[in-house]
C-alpha cells in the first residue's frame, strides 16, 4: 500500500487531455447504439479521471506548502488549463445528451447522469473560459495571502490556524487579546482583501452574464449541482432558521452568558461554553490517532478497515506550519483510490473533530471506491457534508477516550455548536446571495450588510470594540466566501440531517448507524431529499422539520 507522499505525479498535457476528450466527442456523434454510447463515455472518463487525479495531487501538495515553487507552478497550470478542459468535456456531455441513442443508453448509464449533465452544460462555455481562468488566479492569490499572513501573539508569529487555539482560552482577556491580534492583522491586509473580493465578484458576474444569466446566484447554484432543490427552497429554509432556530439559540446563549458571568456575549465569547474553559483533548497527537483506530474498529469492520488504510498510507497531514493552507479538508485521488485529509491541530477539541468530521468525508470516499460507483456522478455537497457531520455525532459514544472526565462537556458543547451553526451558516449564504445580486456594492456596503445580517441571525453577539472586525469584516477570513461561492448553505442542510441522525441514535444507536451506513453506501446514486427520506429522516425542506429538530435538541441542552 503506497504512502500518499509517494504517489506518482505527472502533469497531464493540455493538448493530450483536450485531444482525448475531442476524440471521444466525435465517437459519440457516430455511435450506433446506447451500449456503444456508454462504452465511449467510460473510455473518455479514464482520461478525465487521470487529469482530475493529477490536478488533485498538485493542489494538495500546493496547500501543504504554498511556498513550494514547483507545485505552486503546477497549480497555476491547472488553474489556467482546467476551464478549457471543462468546456471541452461539456461539449462531450452535450453530444452525449443529443445522441439519438440516449434513451437506450439509460440501460447502461445511471439515470441521474442525464439531469446532472443537463445542469453541467449550463455552467460553462467557450466564452466563459477566460473569466474562469482569471477567477482561479484570483482565488489562488487569496489562498496564498491567507496562508502566508502571520499573526503575532505574545511575541510569537503564527498562522491563523495556530492563533485560533486562543479563541477558546478559559481566560476571557486572552480570548479578547487573540481577537484583537486577528483584527489588527487583518486590518493590515484589509485593502488587499477588499480588492481581491471586488475582482472575484466582478469576474464571477461577468461569467454569469456571458452564459446568459442575470447574475451569479443562479449560475452558482448550478455549479453546485443543485438539481433536486432550488434557490426558492433555500430561501424558505433560511426563513425557517430565522423563525425556529435563532430564538432558541439566543435563549440558550443567554444561559451560557450567565454561567460565564458576562453581561454581553462578544464575538470572542461565542465558542466558549464553560467558566473553566472548553474541554481539550487529554491525548497527544500520536495517542489521539491510536484512540481513533480503536473507535473506528469498535464501530464496525468497514470503518475499522478504512481507518487502518488511512494510517498505513499516511493520509493525514495535521500540524500547522508557515505557508500551509490554514483550513481543513478531505480530497481524494481517483486513480489511486486514495482519500487524504489536511488539517491544522491546535490543541483544542477541533483536533478531535478532524478525526470525526474529515474522517467522515474520507470514509464516504473510501466506500465509494469500494462500491465501484460511477465516479462521474456528482455528489452534492449537502450529501457530502451529511456524511461528515453525522459521523461527528456517531463518534459521541467514544468521546471518553479523547476527553476523559470532560467527555460529557464535549458532547454538550458539540451539540450546542451544531445548533448554533445553523444561523451562522445561513448568514454566509444570504450574504453571498445579496452580494452577487448587487455586484456594484462597495466594500463599506458589504461590511454594513454583514453587520445587519449578524444582528438579525445572531442577535446575542457583538463585535463592538474589536479592531477591524467591529466594522463587519468577520466574513473576510471565512475562506469559502472567496474560494467556494454559495457552498456554505450545504453545511446547514447537512447539519439539520446530522442532528436527526443523532436524535435517532439516542433511541437506538445500532439502528441509526445502520441507516447511516446505507446513506453513505448509496453515495451519489440518489438525490439528497430521497437519500434523507430513505434513511427514515425528514428533508430539511419539509414543513416543521427544523422546528422538530430544534425542540428535541433544546431538551437535551436543558438537561445536560
Amino acid at each position: 500500500m503506497q504512502k500518499v507522499s509517494e504517489l506518482h505525479y505527472e502533469r497531464i498535457g493540455k493538448e493530450d487531455i483536450l485531444s482525448a476528450i475531442e476524440t471521444h466527442t466525435k465517437q459519440i456523434q457516430t455511435a450506433r447504439s446506447g451500449k456503444e454510447l456508454a462504452q465511449i463515455r467510460e473510455s473518455c472518463l479514464t482520461h478525465v479521471h487521470r487529469y482530475q487525479t493529477m490536478f488533485s495531487l498538485a493542489y494538495v501538495r500546493f496547500t501543504l506548502n504554498t511556498r513550494d515553487a514547483f507545485y505552486s507552478k503546477e497549480k497555476d497550470y491547472y488553474d489556467e488549463t482546467t476551464p478549457t478542459v471543462n468546456a471541452a468535456f461539456v461539449k462531450f456531455q452535450k453530444a452525449f445528451l443529443e445522441s439519438p441513442h440516449r434513451e437506450e443508453a439509460k440501460q447502461y448509464v445511471h439515470p441521474l447522469i442525464f439531469p446532472q449533465y443537463e445542469c453541467s452544460i449550463q455552467c460553462t462555455g467557450d466564452g466563459a473560459v477566460p473569466y474562469k481562468i482569471e477567477e482561479n488566479k484570483i482565488v489562488t492569490e487569496y489562498t496564498k495571502l491567507m496562508a502566508e499572513t502571520l499573526f503575532t501573539f505574545d511575541g510569537e508569529k503564527m498562522p491563523l490556524s495556530a492563533l485560533k487555539k486562543y479563541f477558546v482560552d478559559p481566560d476571557r482577556n486572552i480570548r479578547k487579546k487573540a481577537y484583537t491580534v486577528l483584527g489588527n492583522t487583518l486590518a493590515g491586509i484589509g485593502d488587499k482583501l477588499d480588492d481581491i473580493f471586488d475582482r472575484l465578484v466582478k469576474v464571477r458576474t461577468a461569467t454569469a452574464k456571458v452564459l446568459g444569466y442575470e447574475n451569479y446566484v443562479a449560475l452558482g447554484d448550478n455549479i453546485m449541482g443543485r438539481i433536486s432543490y432550488n434557490r426558492e427552497m433555500l430561501r424558505a429554509f433560511r426563513e425557517n432558521v430565522l423563525r425556529d432556530i435563532v430564538p432558541l439559540v439566543a435563549a440558550r446563549k443567554a444561559d451560557v452568558a450567565r454561567s460565564l458571568q458576562i453581561d454581553q456575549m462578544m464575538l470572542y465569547d461565542n465558542e466558549t461554553y464553560f467558566p473553566c474553559g472548553n474541554p481539550a483533548p487529554i491525548l497527544d497527537a500520536q495517542a489521539m490517532f491510536a484512540a481513533g483506530k480503536e473507535m473506528y474498529h469498535a464501530m464496525g469492520a468497514e470503518t475499522g478497515a478504512f481507518f487502518d488504510m488511512m494510517l498505513q498510507t499516511e493520509a493525514f497531514d495535521v500540524f500547522p506550519r508557515e505557508g500551509k493552507w490554514g483550513g481543513g479538508y478531505m480530497d481524494s485521488f481517483i486513480d489511486y483510490r486514495q482519500p487524504f485529509i489536511l488539517a491544522n491541530f491546535n490543541g483544542t477539541s477541533d483536533d478531535v473533530d478532524v478525526l470525526t468530521h474529515e474522517a467522515g468525508h474520507a470514509f464516504a470516499a473510501y466506500m465509494d471506491f469500494c462500491q465501484n460507483h460511477d465516479l462521474d456522478l456528482g455528489l452534492g455537497m449537502e450529501t457530502a457534508e451529511t456524511h461528515s457531520m453525522s459521523m461527528e455525532f456517531f463518534c459521541h459514544k467514544y468521546m471518553d477516550k479523547f476527553f476523559g472526565k470532560r467527555a460529557d462537556d464535549y458532547r454538550y458543547a458539540h451539540l450546542f455548536d451544531a445548533l448554533a451553526f445553523l444561523p451562522y451558516g445561513t448568514i454566509v449564504d444570504y450574504f453571498q446571495e445579496l452580494v452577487y445580486t448587487h455586484p456594484e456594492m462597495s466594500p463599506a456596503e458589504r461590511n454594513a450588510l454583514w453587520k445587519k445580517l449578524e444582528t438579525q441571525f445572531r442577535p446575542w453577539l457583538s463585535a463592538d470594540g474589536i479592531p477591524y472586525l467591529e466594522n463587519g469584516t468577520r466574513w473576510q477570513y471565512q475562506m469559502h466566501i472567496y474560494e467556494s461561492p454559495l457552498y456554505y448553505i450545504d453545511y446547514c442542510l447537512a447539519q439539520s440531517v446530522a442532528l436527526q441522525f443523532y436524535l435517532k441514535s439516542r433511541e437506538s444507536y445500532d439502528d441509526a448507524f445502520a441507516a447511516y451506513l446505507r446513506f453513505v453506501k448509496t453515495g451519489a446514486t440518489e438525490e439528497f431529499p430521497a437519500l434523507v427520506r430513505h434513511a427514515g429522516l425528514r428533508s430539511p425542506f419539509d414543513d416543521g422539520a427544523l422546528s422538530d429538530v430544534a425542540t428535541e435538541t433544546e431538551k437535551l441542552l436543558l438537561h445536560k
